[in-house]
Formats: structure tokens, sequence, C-alpha cells
């Protein structure tokens, strides 16, 4: 039986704070949404004036990264170059912030962030997996 790793409340606690850190750093008002290897929310943090549309999205993003063992900004670039057929995929949050979290080679699940530029959304996620 093979074995991986995966992410309990403790992870996800140090991702959320490490992540939140980054976005009041800068000042930008984001949602953090980590997911496990299924796509499955484990944790969402909402800051203070961040749009209440972020929450979703950046919730989408997580889940696209995780199911997906991928950053989201692959699909988006594959579909502005030109592959739009990919857009009838079953799967949305296809929005550069998602990050896949992956630890000895495994992808445990993601962190996808909403809520400012779409490359300071995946900074704010890299941050938080930093922290593991």
């Amino acid at each position: 039986m093979k074995q991986k790793p995966i992410l309990g409340l403790a992870e996800v606690r140090r991702i959320l704070d490490a992540a939140h850190d980054e976005a009041v750093k800068n000042s930008w008002a984001v949602t953090i949404a980590v997911a496990d290897d299924g796509g499955n929310l484990l944790g969402l943090l909402r800051l203070d004036n961040a749009a209440p549309l972020s929450a979703g999205i950046a919730t989408e993003k997580a889940r696209c990264s995780a199911l997906g063992r991928r950053e989201t900004k692959f699909y988006e670039e594959m579909i502005n170059g030109g592959r739009t057929s990919f857009l009838s995929v079953p799967m949305q949050g296809m929005l550069e912030g998602g990050v896949p979290i992956v630890i000895d080679g495994h992808t445990v699940g993601a962190v996808g962030v909403s809520g400012v530029k779409s490359d300071q959304d995946a900074q704010i996620a890299r941050a938080g997996i930093a922290a593991l």
C-alpha cells in the first residue's frame, strides 16, 4: 500500500497565517482558501474589505489547482493561447492564483487566493505554502 503525507489542521493554520501576513504586509484585501488533494475546502480566511465574491473564486482556484496538480496559471495561459475548447472542462477557477502544495513529490492540496492582481494572488499563495 502506498503512503503519502496529508494536511492537518496545524499545517492549514500555518499556511493561512503566513499567507495572511503576506497580504497584510502589502495592504491587499484578499480571501485565502486551502484545499486538500481532492479539492475539498480545509480552511478559508477572508480579510477585512475583501470582496464577498473573492471567497468563491479563491475556493475554486484552490480546488482546480489541487485536482489538476498544477498552478491554475497553466490553464489560464492555455485558454488565452487559443485552446478555448478547454473551457468545456467541468472545472472552475482556471485563473492564476491557485498553487498546489507538493510534499515529497505528492500533491497534498492547494492554496487559492483572490482579491488582487493574479500574480499577486499567486505570490500570497506561495508565501503560505513556504511556511510548511
